[in-house]
């Protein structure tokens, strides 16, 4: 993902894109653990991607970006039990 993509995201959009790259970097390592990772290299370019967005929503002037991740994830668990 190229930092102009990013910068043409809504920042609503650019929270939730946040949201699902860290799940598939933990996915990600996940599979490095079990060694069932066949390119090793995906978990540099993920995080790479996750310090992009990071650093574009605090150019926009974000701040408490954790604690709006573990806000939206919690909505997100509250209404898949609720």
């Amino acid at each position: 993902m190229k930092v102009a993509e990013i910068r043409e995201m809504k920042t609503a959009d650019l929270h939730s894109e946040l949201d699902r790259i860290r799940r598939h970097l933990f996915d990600l390592q996940a599979q490095a653990v079990t060694e069932k990772l066949e390119n090793p290299h995906q978990l540099k370019t993920v995080r790479k991607n996750v310090a992009r967005i990071l650093t574009v929503l605090r150019e926009r002037g974000e701040t408490g970006i954790e604690e709006k991740q573990y806000h939206l994830e919690a909505i997100a668990t509250h209404r898949r039990t609720g």
